[in-house]
């Protein structure tokens, strides 16, 4: 499966929200989303790129982030490699949607919580410690909520990112040879654990951030640098760096597409459709028949739901799809967004430091 018929995009406006960031904003934004330096003073080797001094580096980040544009700077963990975690669904009648969701989003575990264009219309991401924290959380929903949830744990992942390229710039992805996933590696160490914690909701805005994170988490500094390494080359984490918030540069156009394929070329059209760099999730999760037929899902982001749209039809195309039974799930609200944050690693304990 290639991408013949792809074409290219007509130019878009710019989003008002980006144009009205500075140039050294917009390249901390767009630059900076990966390949994060694993040094002692990671800000300081950003400020050297970018022609400036690390405090307007941090400052910068910091503003970003009260503006809603920055969600963090740090890892972004592969699912599975630390704790577990599901994608759910539910069906909620519209009066009750609101109250509805504000439960689902008082689980600690629930990371996101969208409402989607569809019949199950409330969709919400669990990320737990362990399963049994996973089911615990699930059950407390389906209880205070009187309604059936919809479990649908990842099986296999093709792209897992949600970076990319704030300026529209397009670009194919190379599959990783043999279409091989990373290894599934999943931390158990008490140290790693103790890491997680300290790291999970970003690296505090201080000149050595990861000498703050290791004191919290009982570690040298060079070692904290060191297990992060090991992490980002282990597939433990899928990259690091800049995590930022789509709706809030504009990309205001967020559909999750699911699609019925054949079980004998699921894999092979993932690994299709995670070559298209618009493509920012892809992988593969279990029907659930009769209620739900899908077991392929990417997701995509825009800046209005015309471009989204193009970008279904390119996949189809590029996929050979034209024929494969699918839907595209708009999101409407956001109710929750943040990092997943694991319960129960190390102390829990936050640096007495502004982070990113």
């Amino acid at each position: 499966m290639g991408h013949a018929g792809s074409r290219t995009p007509e130019p878009r406006e710019t989003p008002a929200a980006w144009a009205g960031l500075s140039e050294l904003e917009r390249r901390l934004l767009n630059d900076f989303q990966r390949d994060f330096p694993l040094v002692p003073e990671p800000w300081a080797e950003l400020a050297r790129t970018l022609g400036t001094e690390a405090a307007v580096v941090t400052e910068a980040l910091w503003q970003l982030r009260g503006q809603g544009m920055v969600s963090r700077v740090g890892p972004v963990f592969r699912p599975h490699s630390v704790g577990t975690s599901t994608l759910a669904a539910m069906a909620v009648p519209p009066e009750r949607l609101e109250a509805v969701a504000r439960q689902v989003s008082a689980c600690a575990q629930v990371n996101h919580n969208y409402e989607r264009e569809h019949r199950l219309n409330l969709w919400f991401v669990v990320a737990a410690a362990d399963e049994a924290q996973l089911e615990r959380c699930l059950r407390d929903i389906t209880r205070e909520t009187g309604l059936e949830v919809l479990s649908l744990p990842l099986l296999e992942a093709y792209h897992l990112d949600l970076g990319f390229d704030l300026h529209g710039k397009r670009r194919r992805r190379q599959p990783p040879p043999g279409h091989a996933a990373p290894a599934r590696t999943r931390l158990r160490d008490p140290a790693d654990l103790a890491l997680v914690a300290a790291v999970q909701q970003g690296l505090p805005l201080v000149p050595r951030p990861f000498a703050a994170v290791g004191a919290q988490a009982g570690l040298a500094e060079a070692e904290v640098i060191e297990r992060l390494r090991a992490w980002h080359a282990g597939g433990v984490i899928s990259r690091i760096g800049v995590v930022v918030r789509h709706h809030e540069l504009g990309f205001r156009a967020n559909a999750m597409v699911v699609w019925d394929i054949p079980d004998a070329r699921v894999s092979e059209t993932g690994w299709c459709m995670a070559g298209f760099d618009f493509v920012t999730l892809c992988y593969q999760r279990p029907r659930r028949l009769p209620r739900w037929r899908y077991n392929l899902f990417c997701m995509i982001h825009g800046r209005d739901r015309e471009e989204v749209l193009e970008q279904v039809a390119e996949l189809e195309r590029g996929c050979g799809l034209e024929a494969a039974p699918h839907e595209v799930l708009f999101s409407v609200r956001r109710f929750k967004q943040c990092g997943a944050r694991y319960q129960g690693f190390g102390n829990g304990a936050r640096p007495q430091a502004r982070s990113a």
